[in-house]
């Protein structure tokens, strides 16, 4: 019986790697949904763990000290030179520091929520704003206009603009990341929340991020259900 020829082992080789990288592809999408879904979880609990905050000491923390360390940066009864965007505060939480991909969760909180002189109210004015994208592409508001009390944010799996674990920015890696670029806004009041995309052609552009945000009807009834307000 002959051996396989060169160009017999070839052909074997070229569709064994074919059949190998038809399952590799599906697999790593696989990950990433995976990183996504265990990302937004982790932040669904720090939502979760905001609103617990509010209702044992009636107010919102400050953003973290710094990249490592968790603890709320407070001076007083506001946040430490006015800051009001910074890393989420996790020690603080007793939640998780980093994201599925290993950067430092962004976290922006209304100051009036923050301030630990006087207990917020129903009326307190909040001043976070989040927008998305409709189907054809336009930017619509995902919140009432200056509603949200504060929002967390992942700079998901392309890591445009985040931080590292040790507190270093990760360079620019897109040309049109218009939605991402409006997510660093240093002011820390608009966010844009939308569904992913890669294709630069995208309205917005390529977007990876996750924002997840504090309902101020959430964290009301939360607060009137312990008594802490009305």
């Amino acid at each position: 019986m002959q051996g396989f020829t060169l160009v017999e082992i070839s052909i074997v080789l070229v569709i064994v790697g074919l059949l190998v990288g038809g399952l590799l592809t599906p697999l790593g999408v696989q990950l990433e949904q995976r990183r996504a879904a265990d990302t937004r979880k982790a932040m669904e609990e720090a939502r979760d763990a905001l609103a617990g905050f509010a209702v044992r000491n009636g107010y919102l923390p400050c953003p973290a000290i710094s990249a490592s360390n968790g603890l709320e940066d407070r001076s007083g009864d506001r946040c430490t030179g006015g800051r009001r965007i910074g890393f989420l505060p996790w020690a603080t939480l007793g939640v998780p520091k980093l994201d599925s991909w290993g950067h430092l969760y962004l976290y922006s909180v209304t100051p009036a929520f923050s301030d630990s002189a006087v207990i917020f109210r129903l009326n307190t004015p909040r001043d976070i704003t989040v927008a998305s994208r409709d189907a054809p592409g336009a930017l619509v508001q995902a919140s009432e206009s200056n509603d949200i009390p504060a929002v967390i944010l992942s700079h998901g799996r392309n890591g445009y603009g985040a931080y590292s674990e040790q507190g270093t920015r990760i360079s620019d890696i897109g040309r049109r990341n218009v939605d991402e670029k409006a997510n660093l806004n240093p002011a820390g009041t608009l966010f844009v929340s939308r569904d992913p995309a890669d294709s630069e052609a995208a309205p917005g552009g390529p977007y990876d991020d996750i924002v997840v945000w504090l309902s101020p009807n959430i964290l009301f009834n939360r607060m009137v259900a312990a008594q802490r307000l009305p």
